[in-house]
């Protein structure tokens, strides 16, 4: 299936697949994770919690931003549902 995604200019390049996340943002821009599917809406497309953060030159999610402020179970449970510092799982191909 071909989309297209817009994706940050400044976005760093997708890594490879079970690399470290680097924001790159290209699994969201695809599509939501399970609990982004229940607040945005919708199954493919951009996750609505999807932020550029300026700061960082990257994209992060805004449940996480959002989560850190409390750093309880909340945050937890939100590292766990969009699989956290678990590595690259968008086995999409990016082609610019």
């Amino acid at each position: 299936m071909h989309q297209v995604i817009h994706i940050h200019p400044d976005a760093p390049s997708k890594p490879p697949e079970g690399a470290p996340c680097n924001g790159c943002g290209v699994c969201c821009l695809v599509e939501p994770c399970p609990v982004g599917m229940l607040l945005s809406r919708r199954r493919r497309g951009a996750c609505h919690k999807l932020q550029w953060s300026d700061q960082q030159g990257r994209y992060v999610c805004g449940l996480m931003v959002a989560s850190a402020r409390g750093r309880g179970l909340w945050h937890w449970w939100v590292r766990r549902v969009i699989a956290a510092d678990r590595g690259c799982d968008a086995s999409v191909d990016v082609e610019c």
